[in-house]
């Protein structure tokens, strides 16, 4: 019985704490819960006003136009290799060997200028 009573005794002396501590929780939760509403608040309030200082999208004439003539002109990458293999099938890296580590051609193109 007297271990009973002492586990009684434990059991009663951890619950007056909580007890008491339930008040200033009660407390403190709604101001918790106020000062995260007020941030959201300010937040929003923020943020709209940032975005009404913002200028506006600019109306379909303001667009840019488009050119007459193409401004990008393909050109043919030195490095790479129009023809296939014989065979049809592809080539492995290591069936490279040493392809792509020679001097790249000069151009066809004389220099501007």
């Amino acid at each position: 019985m007297d271990v009973l009573n002492g586990v009684n005794a434990v059991v009663v002396s951890s619950e007056v704490p909580l007890a008491a501590s339930t008040g200033a929780l009660g407390i403190l939760l709604p101001i918790v819960a106020l000062a995260v509403v007020a941030l959201l608040i300010g937040g929003f309030i923020l943020s709209k006003r940032k975005h009404d200082a913002e200028p506006p999208p600019p109306q379909p004439y303001e667009q840019p136009r488009k050119p007459e003539r193409r401004t990008h002109i393909e050109q043919r990458d030195p490095h790479s290799s129009d023809q296939f293999p014989v065979d049809g099938h592809a080539l492995t890296p290591y069936e490279l060997k040493d392809h792509g580590n020679g001097p790249l051609p000069p151009d066809d193109e004389r220099p501007r200028g």
